[in-house]
């Protein structure tokens, strides 16, 4: 039997992406998953899915493509070194008796297991590419860019493929913090409410308004991108904005933006601690693996360490007060 006529189980059951990875459970999974398969003890593995694999999936057919798959290639090995393509969401490379697969083990809020593949391995290189649309920052005013850049010091989104080249970004005021007096409620921060803007033309592809913002310190770790919008530009060129105000969208799916429109108002929903920007440009409409794409805007204002500059083609990192 060719191994490709069983390689896709069944569809990933969809996962939330901006959270932080839960990468002890998934390894836990995956091990589970490896020990189980090897000993043909299915019914373990079945123990694990969640009520959408469990309606997805029967016993039988599950007990029918486990068996093939041992049938074609033998027992796993051992398990590579897991390439995270979403927070709970984790390609291991899996090495057979008899060839070199793909196991991948995609995790719901619970920790059950709502998606599964065993697929050939495909070589994965990483999107290098940058923007060919000219972009504006999303913003009025000065804002502070406290991740941004292509190192893990500088940027807490590198270590995940779909967000590598992300900022987030809040205000912060002449008391040199983000907030005006303790901190405590959502209005206090300089940024709650402020205006977010289309950085160039494009048409609305996605737009969710209903998620509600977060007490300062706290997180929606179930809604995690929050209130989100994003925009297509060109073909292959989507700009990602997360964490706007409860009911703050103005634009909806279909519509088309011009460069400086509001789209919506900074808040503070979602895996989110207190009012900023979280803003990507991907070249796809969805949040896959390495769709990130590094920013360079046109024309903007940076200050760093006391030294105002004008610059053109940049792309700002961590530590920069940057302004239009």
């Amino acid at each position: 039997m060719n191994v490709l006529k069983f390689a896709i189980l069944f569809a990933l059951f969809p996962m939330t992406v901006f959270a932080q990875p839960n990468q002890e459970k998934v390894q836990q999974a995956a091990e589970m998953f490896m020990t189980a398969f090897n000993a043909k003890d299915y019914a373990r593995i079945e123990k694990g899915f969640n009520a959408e694999m469990s309606a997805a999936i029967t016993s039988e057919k599950l007990k029918k493509f486990l068996d093939e798959t041992h049938t074609e290639l033998g027992k796993i090995v051992k398990l590579g070194a897991p390439n995270f393509v979403a927070p709970t969401v984790a390609a291991f490379p899996a090495e057979f008796e008899r060839g070199k697969m793909e196991l991948l083990i995609a995790l719901d809020a619970q920790g059950k297991i709502g998606g599964l593949r065993i697929a050939p391995q495909t070589p994965k290189q990483k999107n290098t590419s940058r923007n060919r649309t000219k972009l504006a920052l999303p913003f009025r005013g000065e804002w502070f860019v406290v991740w941004g850049g292509e190192t893990v010091q500088q940027n807490q989104h590198q270590d995940a493929p779909n967000q590598r080249f992300a900022f987030d970004i809040l205000k912060v005021g002449e008391n040199g913090k983000t907030y005006k007096t303790d901190g405590k409620t959502n209005g206090d921060y300089y940024a709650f409410g402020q205006e977010i803007i289309a950085p160039a033309d494009g048409v609305v592809t996605y737009a969710v308004d209903g998620v509600h913002d977060n007490v300062p310190g706290e997180m929606n770790r179930v809604f995690v991108a929050g209130n989100l919008v994003i925009i297509k530009h060109a073909e292959g060129e989507y700009s990602l904005f997360a964490h706007f105000k409860q009911n703050s969208i103005r634009v909806k799916v279909g519509d088309k933006v011009t460069k400086g429109q509001t789209i919506g108002l900074c808040g503070n929903s979602g895996n989110s601690s207190e009012a900023h920007l979280h803003y990507q440009f991907q070249n796809t409409p969805f949040f896959a693996d390495e769709a990130s794409m590094k920013v360079f805007f046109e024309k903007l204002n940076v200050r760093r360490e006391g030294k105002a500059e004008s610059k053109i083609d940049y792309s700002p990192v961590k530590g920069d007060f940057v302004s239009n």
